[in-house]
């Protein structure tokens, strides 16, 4: 595993203080589940590796985990093999279909559904000894707002808001992107609206959320809370069948609209995002 990731010098296991927010982490959450926050996770990481960049995802969805299902991988070491010490970080690294490297979790991990402090130690371990390797790691991390979700947002320095024009993803997006500008001081949210039908409407959709935003959440003065919005992805049976298939859709039908939307996502986020992490 030494072309994927070579092993940190000394020991990370000793890590004091808080790490958050780490520089090339970006969290890819969302308000509910069901909204293609994994699939984009997964086909954003593929169109970054094309663009040259060193990718890793790592599913923080440590009781949900389906990122070893989208990307059809049957990993024998997972995150959870890390965190017990049964194996080294290094050796739960996998290259995954598109050139990018993944950290999996193992579905069902019911000890790691809480946040407590042994929860945070590793997740702490484990970033201290990613970001050196990476340019850029991506945390698909669980829907909603709980502890554990939040925390793994909290070690992000930039947030990608995944939603759907549905009233029930709008309004659980609009419940996260609150907690995340209260708790954890959040002033630029990214927000990505899929399955659109028509072009424009993740424009829009990002507008009415902004004004609902800006009505009632109390924002630092001089520091308002801004929601940017970085691309649509259309609706498109292509995404459904790649899907069933457990295939990458930047791989399997890359000219589809869906991946060249998810091309010009990856293609925004290097030039506002990426580049000024590194």
């Amino acid at each position: 595993m030494s072309d994927v990731l070579t092993p940190p010098q000394g020991n990370t296991a000793t890590v004091k203080e808080p790490l958050k927010p780490l520089g090339k982490v970006l969290a890819v959450t969302s308000g509910k589940g069901g909204v293609g926050k994994t699939f984009v996770s997964a086909n954003l990481a593929a169109a970054l590796a094309k663009r040259g960049h060193r990718v890793l995802v790592l599913d923080a969805d440590l009781g949900l985990a389906n990122l070893d299902v989208v990307l059809n991988l049957y990993p024998k070491i997972t995150l959870h093999d890390v965190f017990t010490g049964k194996a080294k970080l290094e050796e739960a690294i996998i290259k995954a279909p598109g050139g990018f490297s993944v950290l999996l979790a193992g579905s069902g991990m019911v000890e790691y559904s809480r946040l407590t402090a042994e929860v945070r130690e590793d997740f702490l371990r484990i970033m201290g000894g990613l970001v050196p390797h990476y340019d850029i790691i991506l945390l698909d991390t669980g829907a909603g707002i709980s502890d554990v979700v939040l925390f793994a947002v909290s070690l992000a320095s930039e947030v990608l808001v995944v939603a759907t024009p549905e009233p029930t993803s709008l309004t659980d997006a609009y419940a996260t992107i609150k907690v995340l500008a209260a708790q954890q001081k959040r002033h630029n949210i990214r927000i990505v609206v899929n399955q659109t039908a028509r072009l424009g409407d993740g424009r829009a959709i990002t507008t009415q959320l902004q004004q609902v935003l800006d009505r009632f959440v109390v924002s630092e003065p001089g520091r308002p809370l801004r929601l940017i919005h970085v691309g649509d992805i259309p609706s498109d049976p292509s995404v459904r069948q790649a899907v069933m298939r457990r295939q990458l859709l930047m791989q399997s039908m890359p000219g589809c609209p869906a991946a060249l939307a998810i091309s010009q996502l990856a293609g925004k986020l290097e030039e506002t995002v990426i580049r000024q992490m590194n």
